[in-house]
C-alpha cells in the first residue's frame, strides 16, 4: 500500500468513527411515546432518586440517594421550576444544587445551577427528555469542565429512569444512572 492511500485510509476511518460518535438518538424519535413527560408536572413536590456512576470501563464507583423538592411558578409569561437538590452519597459526602428551569417553548427547556458552565439546553417528546450542559465537577481539589449528554424516560406517571452521559474533550469518562420516584 502506498503512503498517501494509507493516510487517507487512517484520515477516513477517522472521521468515520467521529461521525458515529457523535450521532446517537433524537429526542423527536420518542413523540408517540407513553406517559407523556411535562417537567413541570413531574418535578413538583418531592421525588426521591437513587444512582451510581460508573467509570468508562463499566466500574461502580460512587453510589448515592438524592432528595429532590420541586416547584414551578409562571414568571413573564414562562413556566420557572426550581429543583431543590440534596445528594448523599456512600462515602458519606454531600452535595446540594439547585436548579433552575425555565420553558422557552413547548418541549424546549434552559436550566442553570451554581455548579453548571452557561445553560444547560434541553429538549422534551413524548416520555423522554434530553439535557446537555457543562459541568464543573470538583475531583480530588481540582474543577474540571466534563459534559453532560443527560436522557431521561418517564417509564410510569411515578417512576422516571435517567442516564447520563460524562465526556471531556470527546472522551468518555463515564455514566450517571439514576431512578428517580415521585411520591
Amino acid at each position: 500500500m502506498n503512503r498517501y492511500f494509507s493516510t487517507r485510509l487512517i484520515a477516513t476511518i477517522f472521521c468515520g468513527a467521529l461521525l458515529l460518535a457523535c450521532s446517537g438518538p433524537q429526542v423527536q424519535q420518542y413523540a408517540n411515546e407513553k406517559p407523556n413527560l411535562d417537567l413541570s408536572e413531574y418535578f413538583s413536590g418531592t421525588i426521591d432518586a437513587y444512582g451510581i456512576f460508573t467509570d468508562r470501563n463499566g466500574e461502580v464507583k460512587k453510589r448515592f440517594t438524592v432528595l429532590i423538592k420541586a416547584n414551578w411558578e409562571v414568571v413573564n409569561g414562562k413556566k420557572v421550576g426550581t429543583l431543590d437538590e440534596r445528594f448523599d452519597y456512600s462515602d458519606g459526602s454531600k452535595q446540594k444544587r439547585i436548579w433552575k428551569l425555565t420553558e422557552q417553548s413547548p418541549g424546549k427547556y434552559i436550566g442553570t445551577a451554581d455548579d453548571v458552565v452557561g445553560e444547560a439546553q434541553g429538549d422534551s417528546a413524548g416520555n423522554a427528555l434530553n439535557w446537555t450542559y457543562t459541568l464543573a465537577l470538583p475531583v480530588d481539589g481540582t474543577i474540571y469542565h466534563v459534559q453532560f449528554n443527560d436522557w431521561m424516560y418517564l417509564v410510569t406517571p411515578k417512576v422516571m429512569i435517567n442516564k447520563a452521559r460524562m465526556s471531556k474533550f470527546g472522551f468518555d469518562l463515564g455514566e450517571v444512572t439514576l431512578s428517580f420516584y415521585k411520591r
